[in-house]
């Protein structure tokens, strides 16, 4: 039978493009593990009250932000990669809040010293998008996610990223790259133009985020919306076998 190289197709490529985010939940590895290759979009305008610089652990109080504060007034078209951070003590008071959640969780003694060293090491780097990339690297490796990450600035230039459309940037960064499948979060449903991708010869198909399996967790009924971190300090080496879920297959264009 013949190969895709011998018939002329493509080797399948699978991309994910995404924004940065602080101390992502698990859905967002879940989704990186899931690619060939994942190009962080920094370039594109910073959100307020999203989840660039902030995210949630559990605490014996329920679910609590951690927040990186940042430089934003006056700043209403930043980029997200140019984003400066407020207040470099953000690292020392997220350090003690983790400390404090999880000082009892069954692996905290192996895991939390690996990321208060991580979160010391990044105080006084002063932009968000390079805190989230380090951490994100970090992170994978911890959960034995093997997945290249590139800056979207390192594929094309950042004047071509930033004068053409939503879809069209997703749509040049992934035929850069050489995709035949772009792999996208569903919140991408309401705005994402297939057809567009479907003209390069691109697939489409949309992350399914519900179903995820409960795992061992501190303090009361399973709380599934938090941090990555909750996952690595109550399972310890089994978290990457809570990663599993299914990919739906887009049929045709927008």
């Amino acid at each position: 039978m013949a190969s895709p190289a011998d018939d002329g197709r493509r080797p399948s490529r699978t991309v994910v493009i995404t924004q940065s985010n602080y101390l992502p939940w698990r859905g967002y590895f879940d989704l990186i593990r899931r690619a060939d290759e994942v190009i962080l979009l920094d370039s594109v305008q910073y959100t307020r009250r999203d989840w660039r610089n902030r995210n949630k652990i559990k605490t014996a109080a329920g679910p609590v932000w951690l927040t990186v504060p940042v430089e934003v007034k006056g700043n209403y078209h930043q980029a997200i990669d140019e984003t400066r951070v407020a207040d470099r003590r953000w690292s020392a008071a997220h350090r003690r809040a983790i400390e404090l959640a999880y000082g009892r969780a069954p692996h905290f003694a192996e895991g939390y010293p690996w990321l208060e060293g991580l979160l010391a090491g990044l105080a006084e780097e002063p932009l968000l998008s390079r805190i989230n990339e380090a951490l994100l690297r970090a992170l994978c490796a911890r959960l034995r996610i093997a997945t290249p990450i590139r800056r979207c600035t390192d594929v094309l230039e950042r004047e071509a990223l930033i004068r053409t459309d939503a879809t069209g940037r997703l749509v040049d960064l992934a035929t850069a790259v050489g995709a035949t499948r772009y792999l996208s979060g569903s919140a991408a449903q309401g705005y994402l133009d297939v057809s567009a991708f479907t003209r390069r010869g691109i697939e489409v198909e949309w992350m399914s985020y519900e179903g995820y399996p409960d795992y061992p967790q501190l303090w009361g009924a399973f709380e599934p919306a938090v941090s990555v971190i909750d996952l690595l300090l109550n399972t310890g080496p089994d978290a990457p076998a809570y990663l599993g879920r299914p990919v739906v297959t887009v049929q045709g264009g927008r």
